[in-house]
């Protein structure tokens, strides 16, 4: 008697990460496929949350429950989809195409990079290092209001975008409130001077205390597990629970290991195929054509795009993503920011109004072309007028 033998399966799409990025990439795979088999793997629970909720969530009266939309068993139904949860991918091997867990493997066909970014850590002395938090999801924010008694002093590390947020959110929640940067205003690398002292202004007003021009070096437990914050002036900021928020790098450690080229992410060309034609990466990992942009809204454009690009059969031409001006929304609500980063430079600012709170500014390039904007206050309302003026980020 003579039979054929049963044919292997063929190995599922695998996606590291279960963040908008991975999420998203899953739903729009789905809109196209509703067979091949889909593994995500995450280092968390995989439970859905809208990630920039988190830096709004605590004067709103959200617990960090309230912000998870669907746990992971609701998401692998909703997408046919196997979640699995609470492992770490050691490594990739690229020639085998298989991911390499704690003692497991798991085969691919395709391998998506959705890992998102690591927070940047400073180098400093003291015996409260291992102390200070950093905020990249919402297991490190359960740990963070953990530790967040009603009456805490904050010491917030960084003035960007992530600082600036949980500064006007804790302000407003009634936490007195300290930050420390070297650079001059807050914001610094998205808004000119004049809009930074309006953002600066309105916060200072709430009750935010901020130390410009000075950057921590140490960190020390004083009396009755206060912690004791030494900036480079000798400043000390003394404080309850402290809060490092001075920027992300693109986690790029698996690609890197496995051969893959990186730069500020992971280097993705416009169908967000990395340097191995069988990996991709997108969200806040991927270095995208010369653009690390690590915002809502270019991931979404990338998760449409590549989850078109997996669905199509291998003789189709792999979907190119896009990215049209694409503004910022900071949510610094004592004084609203909308910035469009400059798509161009060299060049320079130019401030067309300035009234208290409300700054409109234009970034123009060498040719006198707008190709950056930003407005605080109630000028933000006027963003749509000032995107009709810019260059898209990548048409």
């Amino acid at each position: 008697m003579s039979g054929s033998a049963t044919p292997a399966l063929k190995p599922p799409i695998v996606i590291l990460g279960s963040g908008q990025a991975g999420t998203g990439v899953a739903r729009e795979f789905r809109k196209y496929d509703a067979d091949t088999r889909l593994v995500m793997i995450t280092r968390d629970d995989g439970a859905n949350y809208y990630k920039p909720d988190i830096s709004e969530a605590y004067a709103a009266g959200k617990t960090p429950d309230d912000l998870v939309k669907k746990d992971a068993d609701t998401m692998a139904a909703e997408l046919d989809l196997e979640i699995r949860s609470h492992e770490q991918v050691e490594a990739i091997d690229p020639e085998a195409k298989r991911v390499l867990l704690s003692g497991d493997t798991l085969e691919y066909n395709r391998l998506v990079l959705a890992v998102g970014a690591e927070p940047i850590r400073l180098n400093l002395s003291g015996d409260a290092v291992d102390a200070v938090h950093k905020i990249n999801n919402l297991t490190d924010y359960r740990n963070f209001r953990r530790d967040l008694h009603p009456e805490a002093r904050v010491a917030i590390l960084g003035s960007g975008l992530i600082g600036s947020e949980f500064a006007n959110d804790l302000v407003t929640a009634g936490h007195s409130v300290s930050v420390a940067d070297p650079v001059d205003w807050p914001l610094a690398q998205f808004l000119p001077e004049t809009a930074g002292r309006a953002v600066r202004q309105a916060l200072e007003q709430a009750g935010v205390d901020y130390f410009f021009g000075r950057a921590a070096t140490g960190v020390h437990f004083g009396d009755d597990e206060t912690i004791n914050v030494g900036l480079d002036d000798d400043t000390v900021i003394h404080a309850d629970i402290v809060l490092s928020a001075v920027g992300l790098n693109g986690a790029n450690r698996l690609a890197s290991a496995a051969g893959l080229e990186v730069d500020r992410g992971v280097v993705v060309d416009r169908t967000l195929a990395t340097s191995d034609p069988h990996i991709y990466a997108l969200g806040d990992c991927a270095d995208v054509a010369g653009h690390w942009r690590p915002y809502v809204a270019p991931l979404m454009q990338c998760a449409r795009t590549l989850g078109k690009t997996l669905a199509a059969g291998d003789e189709e031409a792999a979907a190119q993503v896009r990215y049209p001006a694409l503004p910022i929304i900071i949510k610094t609500h004592l004084c609203p920011v909308v910035v469009y980063p400059p798509v161009t430079r060299p060049g320079e600012w130019q401030i067309n109004e300035a009234n208290g709170a409300d700054v409109e500014a234009e970034f123009r390039d060498e040719d006198g072309r707008c190709v950056g904007f930003a407005l605080t206050g109630e000028a933000t309302k006027k963003r749509r007028e000032y995107l009709k003026n810019v260059p898209p980020i990548m048409a």
